[in-house]
């Protein structure tokens, strides 16, 4: 049996991508409550201020602030062991500097978590996922040493108010896409200089940091991760300039990892930093920061492989926040032009594991699709069933043949959602159809996909049924 007993099946979310109820219950504007919807080939525009004529896909969602009891129970039928939801910041301090939290805030958390432990659910919280406090503007957002010292007394305010029934944290989404999607990572705009986009990166290395020591302060039971979008690349070809240029493009993105798992920042890091005559705000003490916060575990996102070599692009635009200029002739592609890779996976836990020495975790992987309702109400997706197993089947591998303690798995996302690269509905991921268009118009009715029924006996088998 290569999946452990204790292996943790279930799903991830994000509050910005399904609670809605945008200024509800004192809930502030976030950095995600301003972006618009994606359409007609142009991508999603971000306001100074929430523009009353036009549609921001947040401010509804699929309405999870209505309807968790359901959506929870839903996930319960499926034998979920864990499921990772996000905490919306500005739930819980609207401006994010707020003199005290926002006690409706709580009070939706504590329901969403109490109903969770019900079931038997354990919940894996992120504090901060592509949802920044637009108050914190004020301080330039994460460029500001400030926005730090209030994310950490967010941290500590939840940490400790949940104590005894959340023992996962994760600090950030996703850290690395400071350096491809940075409005989503923190607030700072798209074209800002490489050098705000580090001095951001830096403020939220110490912040997690800090909350890590917090968080085994409160309780020794709590384990704190970190969350790496899953940038992971071959290279075009055996020459030795493609080879380097491969090296160059992961060193990129993986250094995030590297200062989060090992607490200080790598040589080569240092050495880019230096020839970009970019300094950053170290404070006495920071060193030791770094070094005393290091993480439990890795946690990251699965969904796509990059081929790199000596002529890569800039990694600033293009598919999932990044292009590369390279194509894998190898491998199919999904609706909506992403690589589909399952034996990526199996190389992306080695890679993760055999470079840091720390668990892993999948806490996002699955496939973006339009789904048809048939006339007797149903969803047959029998794509969806086979892009999972197909990656499930290598996660297996990973354990069985090479060793890899796998924590778990979170599919992305267990309930149709909205897109946080364009806003839409239609690229659909979920096991339960959510009716409702890229316009929030539509039922809000959910409905169980073929998937549900095939993912509850995964479950249920510990992957057995797989084969």
């Amino acid at each position: 049996m290569p999946f452990p007993d204790n292996f943790l099946w279930g799903g991830a979310t994000s509050a910005a991508q399904i609670e809605g109820a945008y200024n509800k219950d004192g809930k502030g504007i976030s950095t995600a409550d301003v972006m618009t919807l994606a359409e007609d080939g142009h991508p999603r525009e971000i306001t100074e201020i929430v523009e009353e004529e036009r549609f921001y896909p947040t401010h509804q969602a699929i309405k999870h602030y209505d309807y968790y009891e359901e959506d929870i129970a839903l996930f319960a039928e499926m034998g979920f062991k864990v499921y990772r939801l996000s905490f919306a910041w500005t739930r819980i301090f609207p401006n994010g500097y707020d003199d005290e939290p926002n006690k409706q805030g709580l009070d939706f958390y504590d329901k969403v978590i109490n109903l969770c432990l019900s079931y038997g659910i354990e919940p894996l919280v992120t504090l901060q996922h592509f949802d920044t406090p637009m108050g914190l503007q004020k301080f330039h957002f994460w460029k500001g040493r400030e926005t730090s010292d209030y994310y950490v007394r967010y941290a500590q305010t939840v940490i400790n108010h949940f104590k005894g029934r959340v023992h996962y944290w994760l600090t950030f989404n996703e850290i690395n896409n400071m350096s491809t999607m940075s409005w989503n990572a923190g607030g700072i705009p798209t074209g800002a200089s490489e050098e705000d986009k580090m001095i951001a990166a830096y403020h939220q290395f110490i912040a997690s940091a800090k909350v890590v020591k917090l968080a085994h302060e409160i309780d020794e039971n709590n384990l704190v991760g970190m969350m790496y979008n899953g940038h992971f690349s071959y290279p075009n070809s055996s020459h030795p300039d493609d080879i380097q240029g491969n090296e160059d493009f992961q060193k990129l993105m993986m250094f995030y990892a590297d200062v989060q798992v090992r607490g200080e920042y790598p040589l080569y890091k240092l050495k880019e930093l230096e020839r970009l005559n970019i300094k950053l705000p170290m404070l006495d003490g920071d060193k030791l920061i770094l070094k005393e916060g290091t993480v439990d575990f890795i946690s990251f996102s699965y969904y796509l492989t990059h081929v790199c070599g000596r002529n890569t692009k800039g990694i600033f635009k293009g598919l999932n926040g990044l292009e590369t200029g390279y194509k894998n002739p190898y491998l199919e592609r999904s609706e909506w032009g992403w690589p589909i890779n399952p034996k990526g996976l199996r190389f992306a836990l080695n890679t993760l594991y055999y470079r840091y020495e720390k668990p892993v975790m999948i806490v996002e992987n699955g496939l973006g699709a339009r789904d048809k309702v048939t006339s007797d109400g149903r969803i047959h997706d029998d794509y969806r069933i086979d892009y999972l197993k197909r990656h499930l089947l290598e996660i297996e591998k990973a354990i069985d043949l090479d060793g890899i303690p796998v924590m778990g798995y979170t599919s992305w996302g267990p309930i149709d959602l909205i897109s946080a690269s364009t806003g839409e509905m239609n690229k659909r991921y979920g096991f339960i159809y959510v009716d409702v268009d890229d316009h929030g118009v539509g039922t809000y009715k959910r409905v169980k996909k073929d998937s549900f029924y095939w993912y509850k006996k995964v479950i249920a088998s510990n992957g057995e049924s797989l084969t």
